[in-house]
């Protein structure tokens, strides 16, 4: 479906470089950004984003993680 909307043009411009730089299209921005907003608004965001580093190798223990980011020795 499509539909119309008024954007200042400082925010159309914004979304063109963002585009550019991503590779995607405009309207693909706006469809991400409504999903996101769609998910954060219903309490999803939390659901969606739980357990999204379980698959990195390259974190290992998560204390140690932490100190290595913060510059502590183990």
């Amino acid at each position: 479906m499509r539909f119309l909307a008024d954007i200042p043009d400082s925010d159309i411009e914004w979304l063109d470089a963002l585009a550019l730089d991503q590779g995607v299209s405009r309207a693909e921005l706006v469809r991400r950004a409504v999903a996101s907003f769609r998910a954060d608004a219903s309490g999803d965001a939390i659901d969606n984003a739980f357990g999204i580093w379980k698959g990195r190798d390259d974190i290992g223990d998560g204390l140690k993680y932490q100190q290595r980011l913060r510059g502590k020795r183990e």
